[in-house]
């Protein structure tokens, strides 16, 4: 479950900060807080404050073409998502639910598609090679 929470966590937190510089911006507050809200009540007023100074970042980052700030807010996003769902696993769903309305609140284009996300279980001698893009495979005996 830890592989598929930092999965969820990493999927989430790129659409929140993507969603940071999107028309959907008020639905990323609004969903965010509400997770907050529903785990952590007296941190959500925190939470959605982060998000405001973060899309500050963002903008400004995106603005002036400096791409390791929008990595570093989604690492960020990303620990802060995956502790919160590790710490209340009721909250999987509503996380799952946040991916999808953000993404529908914004435009098509506003995500961007190099994000990929990915799902394997192997089990015995099983071997699991995955790749978001090329990959080269060479296998010595």
């Amino acid at each position: 479950m830890d592989l598929e929470l930092a999965a969820l966590a990493g999927q989430a937190a790129s659409t929140v900060v993507n969603g940071m510089a999107t028309t959907g911006w008020e639905q990323v507050q609004r969903a965010v807080g509400e997770l907050w809200r529903r785990a952590q009540p007296g941190g959500a007023d925190a939470a959605v404050g982060d998000l405001d100074r973060m899309r500050t970042e963002l903008l400004a980052a995106r603005r002036d073409g400096d791409g390791g700030t929008e990595e570093e807010l989604v690492s960020e996003w990303k620990q802060r998502l995956r502790r919160l769902m590790a710490d209340h696993p009721e909250l999987v769903p509503a996380m799952e639910q946040l991916i999808n309305e953000v993404r529908a609140a914004g435009r098509p284009e506003d995500f961007r598609a190099h994000r990929v996300t990915m799902k394997a279980r192997a089990s015995g001698k099983a071997r699991i090679t995955m790749a978001g893009r090329d990959i080269n495979i060479t296998k010595r005996r």
